[in-house]
Order: C-alpha cells, then structure tokens, then sequence
C-alpha cells in the first residue's frame, strides 16, 4: 500500500523493539527479601495499578519504593532495591539492528521515541545503554503525565516533531498501543521483526539502504 502524503517523521517504541527486558528478572530477585512467590510478585507489580501511576509520574520513585516494601512487607533499603528493580534490561540482535536503522534514518526523518516508562528505569537506561542518541526528541510517560495509548502521548510527540498524523510513521510491539495511534491518523504498525518493520517503512515510501 502506497500513500500519497510523504511520510516527515518515524517514532519507535522503547521496550522489546530498541531494548529487550525481563520483569521475572526482579520477580525473582526480589523474592529472596519477602515471603511472596516470584509469580505473586510479578502479578502485584506488572501492569499494576501501582506501576502505572509509576509510570505516569504521579508517584515520585521514593514513594513508589515504600509502597512496593509495605505491600512485600519487605526490608530492603532504597540503595538494595534499586539494581533489582533497574537490572532487568538487555539488548538482542534485533535491537541492535533497529537502532541501526533508526541511526540511518535520522539523517532524512525527524526521529522520536514515545515510551510508557517510569522514571528509575529511564534514567538507568541512558546511563547503561547507549541508544539514545538516534532521536530527536524523547516523549517519555512519566515526564507528560500520560501513557500509551492515551491520545495526549501521541499528540505530545506530534507537536514536538512539527509533523501531522498522516505525516508519521509509527511502530510498537503491542496491538493496543498501535490502535491508539491508528486512529489519530498515524501510519502504525506492530513490531515483528526488523524485516517485516522495513517491510511496512518501504510501502508506506520511506527510502531505506
């Protein structure tokens, strides 16, 4: 499918495009300091109610560490926590070759990461991973108050990279977050893998390598 409106700018999502995690990782880490399963733990956690305020900055990462101790009935220190919470991180072939692309296309496109994240593991991936240097601007949830697939997030990161909808492309591992974007009109596509990605970017007619 080929559109007529040229596509300006290219937005990638963080988390098992650019970089890979495991939340099992501190499930199990931090089931040695509490009473809980690994299981019990990562259901209190992951896509929780807690972590989604987290992830919305409306919770300050202090805060957010009392609450997961109380819940765990946990007595780990802040400075104890922090690795097994931030340590869940690493990089596949595949992200690698994903910021390859988005480096290249930075030359031609205006590029821009929207990610749903919370503070503690934003700022220990810049200090760890050297990925961000490729964009142009970062649209990060906990700095806007919102996350995908929230309309303001979408629209956040238009208005940052000076482009319309039509004029955007798109990708992200998760169906849900792609539908949020589809229907402000953005060129959206899930994440497989780096050929399907450079499969949608040529027929949407960007120009790549």
């Amino acid at each position: 499918m080929t559109h007529d409106c040229r596509i300006k700018a290219v937005i990638f999502d963080l988390g098992r495009v650019l970089v890979d995690f495991d939340h099992t990782i501190a499930a199990r880490r931090m089931a040695a300091y509490t009473a809980k399963d690994p299981g019990e733990i990562f259901a209190m956690f992951f896509d929780s109610e807690l972590t989604g305020s987290f992830e919305e900055g409306k919770i300050a990462p202090r805060e957010f560490f009392e609450r997961v101790m109380e819940l765990l009935r946990c007595n780990l220190t802040y400075e104890q926590f922090l690795p097994i919470w931030n340590e869940i991180f690493f990089l596949t072939d595949t992200n690698r070759a994903v910021y390859a692309l988005a480096s290249g296309l930075k030359q031609r496109f205006k590029v821009a990461l929207v990610s749903n994240i919370n503070r503690l593991h934003f700022e220990y991936l810049k200090d760890h991973f050297p990925i961000f240097d490729c964009f142009h601007c970062i649209v990060a949830s906990y700095e806007v108050g919102v996350r995908k697939p929230d309309p303001k997030i979408y629209e956040q990161a238009l208005k940052s990279l000076g482009v319309l909808p039509q004029e955007t492309f798109y990708t992200d591992d998760r169906q849900e977050l792609i539908a949020g974007a589809s229907r402000l009109g953005i060129r959206s596509f899930v994440f497989r893998d780096i050929a399907r990605l450079k499969k949608d970017m040529r027929a949407n007619g960007i120009a790549l390598p």
